[in-house]
């Protein structure tokens, strides 16, 4: 019996031979591995380049999270099996991703029972896209949002696609603006921009950095202070419900006509990112960077992995990254995993808190932060 084991591991390994089935898994695991070596810098160089000049990194940019959740488990796997290259190399992809990680999730790393701060001296911003107040159903949804309003009771509301003849209609929401004062833009008395701002607080001034449907600021005399708020909306990917369910449900599997249907969705990515590329170089440039308290809010229509965000956010602080907790999504729809709409600030405004209320009256859910001013601290 000696012998025999002795004849079985002489001059071998006393590793365990693979079954055909890990043999199977391992090398598929390894064409992946592969893939994902090469898509994940690119991915990481996304904020630098211009779409423009590389239509298919803000395509690749969607599905940050996922890739980057994919990449964690393979170095996972890798370690486990002992693999130590392959391990290696997606550990390295994963600690070179870690800067990104709080722009799409935020650890709540202690119990809070309370505020846990005071409300003197702080005020509430509300940025929301209400898709020219239509639900779902395409029914009136400005009686619901005069609602949510009321329960959060927002100092400043920055709207995005909103329509005036429907806040009109609405007689909750009519009596609701008796309670705020609305930014003018320099416009026709009686008009009312797709892009607005309302504020409980007096408008010193207001204007248009990039016409009224793209980006419009106002000064907001807030105690002692004069806070500017930027409110943008940027080209929209082009992207309706029906390529959203067509993505979502997977209804490309089976579909001979997929290649025609996958080609038009990812030339309106490319067409509308690099119409959004040369939108927020417009707006960044003809922002006053005079102002020392400012927020810059809306609908981007761009994940925080992009060239666009990175523009944008300059010099600034993200509300989210700064006081939310958890993994954030603002918008409804491609499995619930795309930040697009934000809060910015300037270092002297400190967000105090940061929500995102499930209120599913558009494609959108607003973003309601609470800031504190620190300016004139020594």
């Amino acid at each position: 019996m000696e012998e025999e084991k002795y004849i079985e591991y002489k001059g071998g390994s006393l590793r365990p031979r693979r079954s055909p089935w890990m043999w199977f898994v391992d090398l598929a695991l390894t064409a992946v591995t592969v893939v994902m070596g090469i898509a994940m810098p690119m991915i990481y160089a996304v904020p630098h380049v211009d779409p423009a000049r590389m239509w298919i990194f803000p395509v690749l940019a969607l599905a940050v999270p996922a890739l980057y959740v994919l990449t964690v488990l393979l170095a996972c796997y890798w370690i486990v099996r002992w693999r130590l290259f392959r391990a290696g190399w997606m550990v390295v992809l994963v600690v070179a991703g870690l800067f990104g990680v709080s722009l799409f999730w935020k650890p709540q790393l202690e119990r809070t029972y309370g505020a846990g701060y005071s409300e003197r001296g702080t005020f509430r911003v509300m940025s929301y896209n209400v898709r020219y107040f239509h639900d779902d159903e395409g029914r009136s949804s400005a009686d619901r949002i005069a609602e949510l309003i009321d329960s959060l009771k927002p100092d400043v509301i920055c709207f995005q696609e909103f329509n005036a003849r429907l806040a009109e209609e609405s007689d909750r929401f009519a009596e609701l603006k008796t309670r705020y004062e609305s930014a003018r833009f320099g416009l026709d008395e009686e008009a009312e921009p797709e892009q607005t701002i309302l504020s409980r607080y007096r408008v010193v001034r207001s204007g248009v950095l990039l016409t009224p449907e793209s980006s419009v600021w106002a000064d907001v005399a807030i105690g002692d202070d004069t806070v500017r708020i930027y409110n943008n909306h940027l080209q929209s990917t082009a992207i309706k419900a029906s390529d959203n369910d067509y993505i979502v449900h997977r209804g490309f599997i089976g579909d001979t006509a997929r290649e025609v249907k996958l080609r038009s969705i990812a030339g309106r990515l490319r067409r509308n990112g690099a119409l959004r590329a040369a939108q927020v170089e417009s707006i960044v440039g003809a922002m006053d960077p005079a102002p020392e308290l400012r927020i810059v809010c809306g609908d981007f229509n761009d994940t925080p992995m992009s060239y666009v965000y990175r523009t944008m956010s300059r010099g600034l602080t993200d509300a989210f990254s700064e006081s939310g907790s958890g993994y954030s999504h603002t918008y409804r729809g491609f499995f619930n995993m795309l930040r697009i709409d934000y809060m910015l600030a300037s270092p002297a405004l400190q967000p105090i808190t940061y929500e995102v209320p499930g209120i599913e009256c558009s494609d959108h859910y607003p973003v309601v932060v609470r800031f504190k001013s620190l300016a004139g601290r020594n």
